[in-house]
């Protein structure tokens, strides 16, 4: 059982992380922390000092590769039968490893295992981040299907173990993305495997600190540009690959039919609107006789100025 850890320059957040880690009901959890060319002797401090030193290795990343790099390099430096990546701001419920490693002993066939995840929204308060409030991430989700993963991300990496073997057969993060790698490895995942998932309560908690900046920020608002981005691109990239083994024709249709169906909303929505604005000068007009008597003066002085 390996857990990757990815952290910059965040004391803080990685102390946090490896405390959250040592909680865990599951003792035999294998640690790799990615310095991702953050400072090697304050991660290194930070490490010794947690309850869980022995078990902790440092892989440093010395050159650029963004995110991703970071998370191959952590793969890459374990041999565990399942991973997972626990970004250092995020957290666990203590029980997150011990369900979803006895779930995937259980289920061989299964690529990985996602759990529920809430949001856990986050404010400085003397120098220490706390939490406000919270909201389920897809609240009632109950599955991890391909066709859903096709349509918009919804997972996270702290949410999903999975089996380390799977990169032999669909490859690593992409590192040519600067963000969305982990909706482009779940489809990659999912198009081959099925993907178990724990009903019940969140195991999983995905924090976020809208104002955060620096060192302190989420991808999710940092990143926000390049999320747009990336998405479009794994969804072109998709898109020319299946084009290329079977013509253009059916996203040439699909394109002709969505073109079409906006055309007949924007028409049945402007028709629509008008006769709304019609219903309320109407009812204005019903409701209130003075406006009724002006607007007739109104059109007796107009025909009285044009004869």
């Amino acid at each position: 059982m390996g857990v990757i850890v990815r952290t910059k320059d965040r004391p803080y957040f990685l102390a946090r992380a490896l405390g959250d880690i040592a909680a865990q009901s599951f003792p035999d959890a294998e640690v790799v922390v990615v310095n991702d060319r953050g400072d090697r002797e304050q991660v290194a401090a930070t490490v010794a000092a947690s309850p869980i030193a022995d078990r902790v290795r440092i892989v440093d990343v010395s050159e650029p590769g963004g995110r991703c790099f970071a998370a191959n390099t952590g793969i890459r430096a374990t041999g565990a039968p399942y991973v997972v990546l626990h970004d250092d701001d995020d957290l666990w419920h203590p029980d997150f490893l011990a369900r979803t490693v006895e779930y995937l002993d259980a289920h061989p066939n299964d690529g990985g295992v996602m759990v529920p995840t809430d949001i856990v929204y986050e404010k400085q308060h003397g120098g220490v981040w706390k939490e406000v409030s919270r909201a389920p991430f897809w609240a009632g989700m109950t599955s991890v299907t391909f066709l859903a993963l096709l349509q918009i991300n919804r997972a996270v990496p702290i949410s999903f173990l999975y089996r380390r073997e799977i990169h032999d057969e669909i490859g690593m993060y992409d590192e040519s993305l600067e963000a969305v790698e982990d909706w482009d490895l779940y489809l990659r995942i999912s198009e081959r495997f099925a993907i178990g998932f724990l009903e019940g309560d969140a195991l999983a908690f995905w924090t976020q600190r809208p104002s955060g900046r620096g060192a302190d920020g989420n991808s999710m608002f940092e990143l926000s540009s390049a999320h747009r981005r990336d998405d479009i691109l794994v969804r072109d990239r998709a898109l020319r690959s299946w084009s290329a083994s079977n013509g253009p024709g059916l996203p040439l249709y699909i394109a002709y039919l969505h073109e079409q169906l906006r055309a007949e909303f924007t028409s049945e929505l402007e028709a629509r609107l008008d006769r709304q604005r019609e219903q309320i000068v109407a009812e204005i007009y019903d409701r209130h006789p003075l406006w009724r008597r002006l607007r007739r003066i109104r059109s007796v002085f107009a025909r009285s100025r044009r004869g």
